[in-house]
């Protein structure tokens, strides 16, 4: 009765929807009775000629006074993919102010990215700082501040060497990713083999700054390439690479120790205190990039590739939760062993509570909920990783 022009209610139809009227809408010239709640009016259309409009999927209705411009945009294709911004080269920041052949090669060790560096750099410093007082004789402030630079500037170096061995592992896989299909092998700025040129510079340098160290270092550093090559596998083979990367990013806290002329295999104290410090930091690796792995979920499944992240994903708050306290008591055990006073257990621990936001006002464990900004933002779509 509506011929075809679809008009309904006082709405604008799209071919083969349907329309939803109330007990005071007006339809065909008469007057719902009280008696029926609603009803629902299938609009035939007239077999017409499709035009691109009645192509589209899914219908939605229009209101009858929108007009075109508000009609394109309210109709939206589902099969039309979300068109991948292409790449530009950087216009603010540290990167900007380099030569543009050096770029590629600044974007592939994440210079402009320096948390991985801090991650790596920390374990060394809190090794260093923890060793200090059990050298004999102590160690002094300046030596402290020189051995910790010294491994700031290893920890800048290696952590560039873990990234482009990462990426030419996942040269294939970093594409399918749209956090990371932009980097400088995925998208070919950097070659394979220029960047396995590179990555030996880098490693060739870290091996420098080893070299400055007690000879001692070199044999405990040695075994940490056997965690940062195999790291990029581990996403392969297993739901939890974060654990083989907390070995990784953690190794530094064996190292401060012989850096300071402390035997760990002669002082049973301090090798203790290192394996406590190195598993709290293993506890820590894993938590932070758990929350890190969420932003990925999606395109991991879809690419293959495995994360505790996707592993865990029902229970995320509670794998946070007890990472956390794994990670705070380890570090307490730590301070244990190597007799350390009140200023390391009220700084250090309880800045990592602090820091993870463990306690709430009845001193429970709110579930890590300030860790969980980047979860929280991911939580509904990871929820349909499983249906897809």
């Amino acid at each position: 009765m509506f011929k075809g022009c679809n008009v309904a209610l006082g709405r604008r139809i799209l071919p083969g929807s349907r329309c939803v009227a109330s007990t005071s809408s007006w339809a065909s010239g008469r007057r719902l009775g009280s008696s029926a709640s609603r009803f629902v009016a299938t609009v035939r259309p007239r077999q017409s000629r499709p035009t691109a409009v009645s192509l589209l999927a899914p219908r939605h209705v229009i209101p009858f006074h929108a007009s075109a411009k508000q009609l394109a945009t309210s109709i939206e294709s589902p099969s039309s993919a979300e068109i991948p911004k292409p790449y530009s080269p950087p216009s603010t920041g540290l990167l900007s102010h380099l030569p543009p052949s050096w770029v590629p090669y600044a974007e592939l060790v994440r210079l402009d990215k320096p948390a991985g560096t801090y991650y790596l750099f920390f374990p060394c410093m809190f090794s260093t700082l923890l060793a200090a007082p059990m050298a004999d004789p102590v160690t002094s402030p300046l030596t402290v501040i020189g051995t910790t630079a010294l491994f700031f500037s290893g920890a800048l170096i290696m952590r560039g060497a873990g990234c482009s061995i990462n990426d030419l592992w996942d040269r294939n896989l970093d594409p399918q990713v749209a956090r990371t299909r932009l980097r400088p092998i995925a998208r070919g700025a950097i070659t394979p083999f220029k960047a396995l040129t590179f990555t030996g510079v880098q490693l060739l340098a870290g091996l420098g700054i080893l070299l400055q160290f007690p000879w001692s270092c070199f044999w405990y550093a040695t075994p940490s390439l056997l965690f940062v090559a195999s790291y990029p596998l581990a996403k392969r083979i297993t739901y939890y690479p974060q654990f083989v990367l907390g070995l990784t990013f953690s190794w530094g806290a064996m190292m401060g120790f012989p850096a300071l002329g402390v035997d760990l295999l002669a002082n049973s104290a301090a090798l203790t205190a290192a394996g406590f410090l190195y598993a709290s930091n293993v506890a820590w690796t894993v938590l932070y990039d758990m929350i890190y792995a969420h932003m990925d979920i999606r395109d991991d499944a879809k690419a293959g590739i495995k994360s505790i992240a996707l592993k865990h994903d029902a229970e995320t708050k509670q794998v946070l939760s007890g990472l956390a306290v794994v990670q705070v008591g380890l570090l307490g055990a730590a301070g244990w062993a190597a007799g350390a006073g009140p200023a390391f257990f009220i700084g250090g621990c309880g800045g990592c509570c602090l820091d993870a936001g463990l306690h709430d006002p009845q001193g429970q464990p709110e579930e890590c909920e300030g860790l969980l900004v980047v979860y929280s933002n991911q939580e509904d779509k990871s929820k349909k990783v499983a249906q897809e």
